[in-house]
């Protein structure tokens, strides 16, 4: 996983976590405005009727109980009564609406109260038949009034602390109001005697009691105006009579046989009630319509905290996404520029620094990365990295150090075995000399001679991959066909080499040995590779970009990416790792090395016969135009004295003695140049035109034409021309030392081309 999503996913999970509770906390609080929404409208449709029902129910109870006990009540005031009760009930049950209301308790209370509102009429109809007893009556509108309040209770469904507690203040001012109606019923059933049961006596007291500790519990808990109203009632002079007339009651009553006596001013209580009651119920109907008022407000406060939390919430994710992105984007920048140093680093820096030490050149602390002393996690990686950078700086100098060390151990080792290689190769020309009349013998040291001829390419090859330096004896151009021949001398089966030079032009002194040496390890490779029976063909031709050589074999296929290996290690300088475990083919990387130094291109691809062709661009840079050389003069011939044709001017070769000495006078056989001697023979040999019909357009005269199935050279077939040779005087010009050595090769190479037609 990514570090730019990791980033994101932290940012994220608490971002959601943060949303998630901003989302449950709205949800919550939408909800319980929602519900308190819902309860103030059930609640003005339905609490208000049923507190209308209440009282009315009240002042029916006590005109039924005055009428019940016998006292002078009016039968219009009861009609009355009875018709503002049913008027109240009409009300309530046209408004109770139960699908409104969201407490299933409250559902079952006003149930309750419509199942209890069902028996009003058959109540109605005992008492006026005056079935029963007067307390079954009271006792019906008691537990209907008691079942309203019970519904106040439970109506609300929404958790909220403040409601709560006005919800409660507001159930106790309506039962201590309720206690004080029970207490006027309870007097009304007293009657015109003033007398009262036990029971009813107990009632009255309970319900005093009751009434006196509501109104002192509740007055603390009501807000301040309200508990200045429910002062003024409590302290006028109607509740001080209520007060006395209970207090009275309660000190004075006289206990008879048949009940209670009441004192004779209870008959003050009438007055006293219609006038407070009255405030009563003005003061719980207002502290209700209060109460809903405040649900209200508290719904409408719910629904500005939730739109002040999703603005609250809104700014906060938003500065915490404007964080987070900011963060993320520094971090990302500050890894981005750390990986930016890190690839130039890696890719510019160290690659052109360790090339410089392996080069040999000083590197400076300034061109490392350096550690900047950073605190923070970034920093620290970057001073990490440039402490690495230093450590594989300073392995790579140590390598450097040791790889050119080794290339002078090499460099050292292999000038020291050439020079003993070129004195050997001095010896073999000394021997050549002395004993090349044995023809045996001079084949051994000719093969001796190809052999050390190779041991020095293959030292050469040392020097030129250990970067040491090869020495160029050459001081003036050479002709392509010159340097065709002697690339082809340096190869050991040099006698399949077909060389074809197709234009006239010349090499500069300074890359003679180089190109040389390239083109001789690409012949040996192409002579070792491809059968024994095969030619190996060598051209030259200027194109567009300078010189083309081409040497072409017929070797076994090779596959396209064979190829494309090869080239590879021809176009790249490989360290010593690669050398060491490619040791058996050197070849191709000493190639790649001197066409790197020639500024050559080297390219191997398949011939059209089938084998490889190796296409070898030298620039033009390195051509000089060739200088038409001068004609040989011929000698004059002494007067008196008889020309001599071609065939006499050529070199003589005679038996060898027996006893292995040259006879006196007879010249030694031809030697082959060698690269330290080149110079000193191109100075020395007059320089003759080419012959016509040689095939070959070289420095030195042309070869002879070879006679068709003739096994001997010509020389060979005629006595040796008389006259006497002076001891130690080669008597045969250069030009016929050139004739002989060319003609002894072709002899040779026709001898093995037919014994290998006559082998079955």
């Amino acid at each position: 996983m990514r570090l730019r999503t990791l980033l994101v996913w932290l940012a994220v999970m608490p971002t959601l976590a943060m949303g998630v509770q901003v989302i449950i906390s709205s949800e919550r609080s939408v909800r319980e405005a929602r519900h308190l929404r819902e309860d103030v409208a059930a609640g003005r449709q339905t609490v208000v009727p049923l507190y209308q029902l209440m009282t009315k129910l009240q002042s029916e109870r006590a005109v039924t109980a005055a009428w019940w006990s016998g006292m002078p009540v009016p039968g219009a005031d009861l009609r009355n009564r009875r018709a503002d009760t049913d008027r109240a009930v009409t009300a309530f049950l046209k408004s109770s609406d139960l699908d409104q209301v969201h407490s299933d308790r409250a559902k079952d209370r006003l149930r309750e109260v419509a199942r209890g509102l069902a028996d009003l009429g058959a109540q109605r109809e005992r008492a006026d038949a005056r079935h029963g007893s007067p307390d079954d009556t009271v006792n019906y509108y008691t537990e209907l009034i008691g079942g309203t309040l019970r519904c106040y209770g439970d109506f609300s469904h929404v958790d909220d602390g403040g409601l709560t507690q006005e919800t409660a203040s507001l159930v106790a001012l309506l039962s201590a109001a309720e206690a004080v109606a029970r207490e006027d019923s309870v007097l009304a059933l007293s009657g015109p005697s003033g007398k009262l049961t036990s029971a009813r006596f107990g009632e009255f007291i309970q319900a005093a009691g009751a009434a006196d500790y509501l109104y002192d519990s509740v007055a603390r808990d009501l807000p301040l105006d309200d508990q200045d109203a429910l002062q003024r009632i409590l302290t006028s002079t109607v509740w001080q009579t209520k007060s006395r007339i209970e207090k009275d009651v309660v000190d004075e009553h006289r206990d008879a046989s048949s009940g209670v006596i009441l004192p004779p001013d209870v008959s003050d209580w009438r007055a006293a009630y219609d006038t407070f009651s009255a405030q009563l119920n003005t003061l719980d109907e207002s502290e209700l319509l209060e109460l809903l008022a405040h649900a209200d407000d508290r719904a409408a406060e719910l629904e500005h905290q939730v739109v002040v939390l999703v603005a609250a919430s809104s700014a906060a994710l938003l500065l915490v996404v404007a964080v987070v992105v900011f963060t993320t984007r520094s971090v990302l920048r500050r890894l981005r520029d750390l990986h930016d140093r890190t690839v130039a680093v890696a890719e510019d820096t160290l690659p052109e620094v360790v090339a410089r030490l392996r080069r040999g050149e000083a590197v400076g602390v300034d061109a490392l990365p350096q550690p900047g002393g950073e605190q923070d996690e970034v920093g620290r990686i970057s001073d990490a990295f440039a402490r690495v950078v230093a450590v594989s700086v300073e392995g790579q100098r140590e390598l450097a150090e040791e790889r050119q060390g080794f290339s002078v151990f090499a460099s050292g080792i292999a000038a020291r075995t050439g020079n003993l290689v070129s004195r050997q190769l001095a010896l073999t020309e000394h021997i050549q000399d002395t004993f090349g009349q044995d023809e045996a013998l001079l084949a051994d040291l000719m093969s001796s001679d190809q052999l050390t001829v190779g041991m020095r390419r293959q030292i050469e090859n040392l020097l030129i991959l250990a970067d040491g330096e090869v020495p160029d004896p050459h001081m003036e151009p050479m002709r392509i066909a010159d340097l065709l021949r002697e690339a082809a001398a340096e190869v050991e089966d040099f006698r399949r080499i077909d060389r074809h030079a197709m234009d006239e032009t010349s090499v500069e002194a300074g890359v003679i040995s180089q190109l040389s040496h390239l083109l001789a390890e690409l012949l040996d490779n192409a002579t070792r590779f491809s059968p024994p029976t095969t030619r190996v063909a060598i051209r030259s031709e200027l194109v567009g970009d300078g010189l083309c050589i081409e040497v072409e074999d017929r070797g076994p296929r090779v596959t396209a990416e064979r190829y494309e290996e090869m080239n590879a290690r021809l176009h790249s300088a490989p360290p010593y790792s690669v050398l060491a475990r490619n040791a058996h083919r050197l070849g191709l990387f000493v190639v790649g090395h001197l066409a790197d130094q020639l500024g050559a291109t080297v390219t191997l691809r398949r011939s059209a016969f089938g084998g490889t062709s190796a296409i070898v661009i030298v620039p033009g840079e390195h051509l000089v135009t060739t200088r038409e050389r001068p004609a040989v003069p011929v000698p004059l011939e002494e007067p008196g004295s008889e020309p001599q044709s071609a065939e006499e001017r050529r070199p003589k070769l005679v038996p060898q003695r027996p006893s292995g000495e040259p006879a006196p006078g007879v010249p030694g056989l031809p030697r082959r140049l060698r690269k330290e001697q080149a110079q000193e023979a191109g100075n020395t040999a007059p320089e003759v035109p080419p012959r016509p019909g040689s095939g070959d357009t070289s420095g030195r005269p042309a070869l002879p034409e070879r006679i068709p199935q003739a096994h001997l050279a010509q020389q060979l077939r005629e006595p040796r021309a008389a006259g006497p040779v002076g001891v130690g005087q080669d008597a045969a010009t250069p030009e016929e030392v050139a004739d002989a050595w060319a003609d002894y090769e072709d002899s040779t190479r026709q001898v093995e081309l037919e014994l290998r037609q006559d082998q079955p």
